[in-house]
């Protein structure tokens, strides 16, 4: 999984570059997550693979299915990847591409496990917290697992803060343990 990331960050860095000039993030990320969940489909990835299918067939494909969301530059790009045999990448190249625009737009979403509901002002005042601790504006995506036992799990990218009481009771057996 690494490699395929690897391989596919100067893509989606060119495509945000590209759609960053002409002020169409959004549009760039609509049409990348579209062709994204297009080449996750396994009998599209077998039309990526198949040696048969001309590259500029392919790429044509692609292009259609996507319609006229993308315009010229992206119909470019599409015939750049079939080309150098990286269509199978779209999905690494699209969350690479809303990686670097959430960068830009300095925006993260925060998913919060939680082991009940959260109320209205309960997640406002996360938020807020959240907001000032990231620097970032957030948006709070809430899940409830009541395996916790009470309090919750916040994930915001790299970052796990695990204030719930299972957790709590996990850290406290290890620290028995020693």
């Amino acid at each position: 999984m690494a490699e395929r990331n690897t391989i596919a960050r100067p893509y989606a860095r060119a495509a945000f570059e590209a759609a960053q000039a002409k002020h169409q993030l959004a549009v760039w990320s609509r049409a990348l997550a579209a062709a994204a969940a297009g080449a996750a489909d396994p009998a599209v990835q077998a039309l990526c693979g198949s040696p048969k299918l001309p590259k500029q067939q392919l790429a044509q494909i692609f292009i259609e299915l996507m319609g006229q969301e993308l315009g010229e530059h992206g119909a470019n790009f599409i015939r750049l990847l079939a080309e150098n045999h990286r269509l199978g990448l779209l999905p690494e190249i699209a969350q690479g591409f809303e990686q670097l625009r959430a960068d830009a737009e300095r925006t993260i979403e925060v998913t919060v496990v939680s082991a009940s509901l959260l109320g209205d002002k309960e997640r406002a005042a996360l938020a807020q917290a959240l907001k000032q601790r990231l620097d970032r504006e957030v948006t709070l995506k809430c899940e409830i697992d009541p395996r916790l036992i009470g309090g919750a799990v916040i994930h915001a990218g790299d970052l796990v803060i695990d204030g719930s009481v299972r957790g709590k009771l996990e850290r406290l057996s290890l620290a028995l343990a020693r």
